[in-house]
């Protein structure tokens, strides 16, 4: 397949993990009709990129024989080409409750380095003959509250560097380049670019040894701006910080989260307390001091007072500056678009507002297939 994408020019998808389905039959009829309703919207006549969602199982059953040549073909037959997959949840991602579990099984447990590893091997399959660089987002190494001190980081430091020696022999038999791209969240282990470029530093770098060449060409952040966002990182300084560490960009996750301004505007978030994902909170008051909550939930029983900002780990959709009397933090998101038309900070870029199902009606329209060409259009519009 020969894309068409101007030289330099970023890949742009969204992600499948939008939509409902676990199993590979279920991941498999959703490029059939969803994504492919999408790209007759928004790239009737191009090749339209795919940010892939897989889970465990369904990565699982797409190794079976003939599985990924039938896929290859549905991809070919559809104008459709896989660039990224997103590695970060291992189990049931809708339906359920996912909150905490989501961050399970980390980065010191060998499925965690089995399932990236796979997700690996199945991506260098897929890329196109014209596309040499594909990545996979995964886990910020864990959970806040598992911690990542000590022996933990040096344990997840050696996962790391294990997937990376892999990821390099992959390029070595393939031609493709995998590189595995770190998600800094609230109330993980990697909440920002500053824990980010700590680690890789300290750990990472520290005591790549042998190993530091494909530790350096393969493993990286994936910077999504509603995290950023909800973190009160500045776009210009959190690229900054990562580039003056040496530490790649492997993807970008455009995103939107919500921030409250005043009391009459946080009683509305009472509608965005769900109990699917975890909405995590970072609240700035008046003074200038922070504060963290775990969930949306505990943050409302809180009074700020009226000079505080509050911001929340709901992605919502990101061509809303305002939701209501909510507002988004789409300011963030055009910055860091800014400079990604300024330059090539990297060559994936993935729309992820995975929570349609939970969003309150009067924010999206009927068919959810609108609201995604919607947001991809936004984009084209920005980098325009």
């Amino acid at each position: 397949m020969i894309l068409t994408a101007l030289p330099g020019a970023p890949h742009l998808g969204y992600c499948t993990n939008i939509h409902a389905g676990e199993s590979w039959p279920e991941v498999h009829e959703v490029v059939r009709t969803m994504v492919s309703a999408v790209k007759a919207r928004v790239s009737p006549d191009a090749p339209f990129g795919v940010g892939l969602r897989l889970s465990a199982r369904a990565a699982l059953a797409l190794e079976a024989p003939g599985e990924l040549a039938r896929f290859r073909e549905t991809l070919h037959e559809r104008g459709l080409y896989v660039f990224t997959i997103n590695g970060f949840p291992y189990g049931d991602f809708h339906g359920t409750r996912v909150k905490e579990s989501v961050y399970r099984p980390d980065w010191t447990e060998p499925m965690r380095v089995e399932y990236t590893l796979r997700l690996a091997r199945i991506l260098a399959a897929l890329l196109p003959d014209s596309v040499r660089t594909g990545s996979v987002s995964t886990v910020p190494l864990g959970f806040r509250a598992a911690g990542v001190a000590g022996v933990r980081a040096a344990a997840m430091a050696d996962a790391l560097r294990r997937v990376a020696t892999e990821l390099a022999a992959l390029t070595h038999a393939t031609g493709k380049r995998v590189v595995l791209a770190l998600e800094p969240e609230p109330a993980c282990a990697l909440e920002t670019t500053v824990d980010a470029v700590r680690f890789f530093e300290d750990e990472l770098f520290a005591r790549a040894a042998q190993s530091e060449a494909a530790v350096r060409a393969h493993v990286g952040v994936c910077l999504d701006a509603c995290h950023a966002a909800v973190e009160l990182e500045e776009p210009k300084e959190a690229v900054a910080r990562l580039e003056g560490a040496g530490i790649a960009i492997a993807k970008i996750q455009l995103t939107n989260a919500i921030e409250a301004r005043g009391s009459e505007a946080r009683a509305k978030l009472a509608r965005f307390a769900e109990d699917t994902y975890l909405h995590q909170c970072v609240v700035r008051h008046g003074d200038g001091s922070v504060t963290r909550y775990l969930d949306l939930e505990e943050a409302l029983g809180h009074d700020f007072g009226e000079d505080a900002v509050l911001r929340t780990h709901f992605h919502v959709p990101i061509f809303l500056e305002r939701l209501g009397e909510l507002h988004g933090t789409q300011g963030f998101l055009r910055e860091l678009l800014a400079l990604v038309r300024a330059r090539a900070l990297t060559e994936h870029l993935e729309v992820e507002t995975y929570t349609w199902d939970v969003l309150p009606a009067e924010h999206r329209q009927p068919s959810v297939v609108d609201d995604i060409a919607r947001e991809l259009a936004w984009v084209r519009e920005v980098l325009a």
